[in-house]
């Protein structure tokens, strides 16, 4: 039995060694010697002798698969064929879902943010929500792809979750209808006199020609500043990102660059000679919710000193993550690298530390409550009149403080240089 046990083991590790080196530029180094390897082998044999219930070979080794991986970070995975054919739907279709982007963090799973004009964001899931419960069962030590199948289905049907959110002193219970999720990335209007609005919600893969185009027309509109709000926006493609930031920054300029184990997997990501907006003024607004891409834009704006940002600091989300196709429609996502902003900060949160994401030039704390209430009022600041009733009564309103700053500082500017 141990001898089969051992062959199987190092029958897994050949093929996988096989199919990570069939990958273009990427080196692998699996030492499998047999010390190394014993103690698992010897698990394997006396759980397949002893344990109370007859188990599969298959199945010990795919249960230890899974445990190695979970101990690296919340994003790496093996994917079994289900779960990998879960993912790649996800990135290519449509399907029935809450509308929220969710990570591990703490062992717990917790709200990125919820999108816009989703379920979860009108029934008024916020960033950093953790959901305790799915269908009442605690979801401690849940992993992502588990809660990915409890949490979505068939459009129509609903499914209940328990919130744990801080500040709150009891759990609140959800229960929430799914929907196809369609998402909506650009959002602009003008504002006072001619300061431009842009809220650009996720980056994906038309989001940086859908920004072009809204900058275009708010430049017809007279547009000579520009609010830009990245809040809860979970982020997106890498590309899409730094096409954004290509519109505001020239000069061949390095936006973000990512950084593996060794040296020489360093890639820089570089501005264009010019950008077509390179000199127009620009608050970003960010927050708890915002992930991912909105930080590699927020990273650069700040360290390249071309944006004031305003609002609080960012979710921490800052590493790549590569995907591995194995044999039998297995697969493995693993962190590979890390982004870094232009002067060479890590974006990623330090789970030890809690150091991480980027920190805004003019700190903004919103109350949750406030969040909250600015999250079921939104709707209206760009449909005025056209939803079949207000979200929050008149006298429940609230004021976004942050994007009133935001125009506030603009105003100021614009007053100093006329001056000059």
């Amino acid at each position: 039995m141990r001898r089969k046990l051992l062959s199987l083991l190092a029958a897994f590790v050949l093929i996988g060694t096989l199919t990570y080196t069939a990958i273009p530029q990427v080196k692998v180094n699996v030492n499998t010697t047999y010390e190394q390897i014993r103690l698992l082998v010897d698990i394997m044999g006396i759980i397949q002798e002893n344990y109370v219930e007859e188990r599969e070979p298959k199945k010990l080794l795919t249960g230890a698969i899974n445990g190695m991986v979970r101990v690296l970070d919340p994003f790496s995975q093996f994917m079994e064929p289900e779960a990998y054919k879960e993912m790649k739907t996800e990135t290519e279709g449509q399907f029935g879902g809450l509308g929220i982007r969710i990570s591990l963090k703490n062992n717990w799973l917790t709200v990125i943010t919820p999108l816009l004009g989703t379920p979860a964001y009108r029934i008024g899931i916020l960033p950093d929500d953790r959901i305790v419960k799915i269908e009442g069962k605690s979801t401690e030590g849940i992993s992502i792809e588990d809660a990915v199948k409890k949490l979505r289905g068939t459009p129509g049907t609903k499914v209940s979750i328990t919130i744990a959110r801080e500040g709150a002193k009891e759990l609140i219970d959800f229960t929430i209808t799914r929907e196809i999720i369609k998402i909506e990335t650009i959002r602009s209007k003008m504002l006072n006199g001619d300061v431009g609005y842009i809220q650009l919600t996720e980056f994906n893969a038309s989001s940086d020609k859908d920004l072009d185009k809204a900058l275009s027309e708010l430049s017809k509109k007279g547009m000579k500043s520009l609010v830009f709000d990245l809040r809860n926006n979970p982020g997106g493609l890498l590309d899409t990102a730094v096409n954004v930031c290509r519109e505001f920054i020239g000069g061949n300029k390095v936006i973000v660059f990512t950084q593996g184990r060794h040296k020489e997997t360093r890639k820089d990501y570089n501005a264009y000679d010019k950008a077509p907006y390179e000199d127009l003024p620009i608050v970003l607004l960010v927050n708890r919710g915002s992930a991912s891409g909105s930080e590699i834009v927020a990273g650069a704006m700040q360290d390249l000193k071309r944006a004031l940002i305003v609002g609080t600091t960012t979710f921490g989300k800052g590493s790549v993550q590569s995907v591995f196709p194995l044999t039998e429609g297995n697969a493995l996502r693993l962190t590979t690298a890390k982004y870094y902003t232009p002067s060479g900060r890590s974006i990623h949160r330090n789970e030890d530390t809690g150091a991480g994401g980027i920190m805004p030039d003019v700190i903004i704390e919103v109350p949750r409550e406030v969040e909250a209430k600015l999250y079921a009022q939104s709707e209206e600041i760009f449909a005025p009149g056209k939803t079949p009733e207000p979200a929050l009564k008149k006298q429940e309103r609230v004021e976004d403080e942050a994007l009133k700053r935001a125009v506030e500082y603009l105003k100021i500017r614009e007053i100093f240089i006329n001056k000059k």
